[in-house]
């Protein structure tokens, strides 16, 4: 594969001033301490699957289950346990977000994953599944028709599939049971968490409370802003800072995934002076055989004639680049642009240059 035809993204964050500048509202970029989601679990059963649930003789959980939930419904089976062979059934393990605030009786919506060797859950009824917070204290009750994007379909010589079949959503699909006992309107200090920590927007989002409701917030560390209410109502004071608008700040870094080959660049980093040269030997060789066929009546034998093309680039057109000091992320990606870089060769470009010292940013490779 040609790695110049593998996706580049450049998060171009520095082109514009008016970017760099932008103004963020401080709740899009904060949390108030103590409000959060909460995750919650559970163990439970699919039925009605069309002869693609999980089979019986390998799961032990999953026949240990439906014998169990069998006799909840008044009905033994435990004497006849190695008869059944149902493929309808199948285990699965329940996952959902437990919504900050959420009351008795509302709905979330709830993920459910094949736990077993079951091929494909679409048409799938989950049956009732407690689901179960960190305590072990069950938080949610999940059931109904799975919905599923996947599309699978097998046949004796080949088979296709669009997306993952073993896994699908219930929207709605669980009745809270208990709430989260949280009550923000009895609290006199609140504090606000920074999504990305950073003194400098720490600090101003501080400042931008103090010049809009007084000097009841300091900046504690740089994720952390602490407002001291002092009997003030905190449902109306978080109403009226949760809007002022700040121009956060950021750390440079430059973001890596080397599987897709996408390069992900904040707008502070800068490169000191630094001269780059890019060009690969590559050698292609392509063999074409040729079947000699003999004539009719010849009493000859076919025979395949090897055939062997080579091709030889060295990328002698590649030319010495050079960076001046405090290079923009705009000079980068333009001198790398010039040198004709691809992804692939771009990323190592960009481990020499932070191995010598001239890339002044953070580089995170995953």
């Amino acid at each position: 594969m040609n790695p110049r035809a593998i996706p580049i993204v450049f998060a171009l964050f520095c082109l514009l001033p008016s970017i760099a500048a932008a103004q963020v509202r401080i709740k899009d970029i904060t949390d108030v301490e103590g409000v959060r989601e909460n995750q919650l679990i559970g163990y439970g059963l699919v039925v009605g699957l069309n002869g693609t649930g999980d089979k019986l003789n390998n799961n032990v959980f999953t026949r240990e289950s439906l014998i169990g939930m069998l006799e909840r419904l008044g009905v033994n089976t435990r004497d006849q346990a190695t008869a059944l062979s149902t493929k309808n059934v199948a285990a699965v393990m329940v996952t959902a977000q437990l919504p900050a605030f959420a009351r008795s009786g509302s709905r979330i919506d709830i993920a459910i994953s094949a736990l077993g060797d079951a091929t494909n859950l679409t048409g799938g009824i989950l049956l009732v599944t407690p689901l179960l917070g960190a305590d072990g204290e069950v938080y949610a009750v999940g059931q109904g028709p799975l919905s599923s994007a996947a599309i699978a379909a097998r046949g004796a010589a080949s088979s296709v599939s669009r997306g993952v079949p073993t896994s699908a959503r219930i929207s709605n699909g669980a009745t809270v049971e208990k709430e989260v006992a949280f009550q923000l309107d009895k609290n006199n200090t609140l504090r606000l968490g920074l999504r990305n920590p950073d003194l400098t927007t720490a600090r101003r989002i501080a400042a931008a409370i103090n010049g809009a409701v007084g000097a009841i917030s300091k900046a504690t560390d740089p994720r952390t802003v602490a407002i001291t209410l002092g009997g003030r109502d905190p449902i109306d004071t978080l109403a009226a800072i949760e809007n002022l608008p700040i121009v956060p700040d950021n750390e440079a870094r430059v973001v890596i995934d080397e599987a897709s080959g996408t390069i992900v660049m904040g707008a502070n980093v800068r490169i000191s002076t630094v001269a780059i040269a890019q060009g690969n030997l590559t050698i292609r060789v392509t063999e074409t055989p040729l079947v000699s066929q003999p004539g009719p009546l010849s009493n000859g034998t076919t025979v395949t004639a090897p055939r062997t093309q080579i091709q030889i680039d060295a990328q002698n057109d590649r030319k010495l680049g050079v960076l001046e000091s405090g290079a923009t992320l705009r000079d980068l990606v333009a001198s790398l642009n010039a040198l004709g870089v691809g992804p692939r060769d771009l990323i190592s470009i960009l481990q020499a240059i932070k191995a010598a010292g001239a890339l002044h940013a953070d580089l995170e490779i995953r």
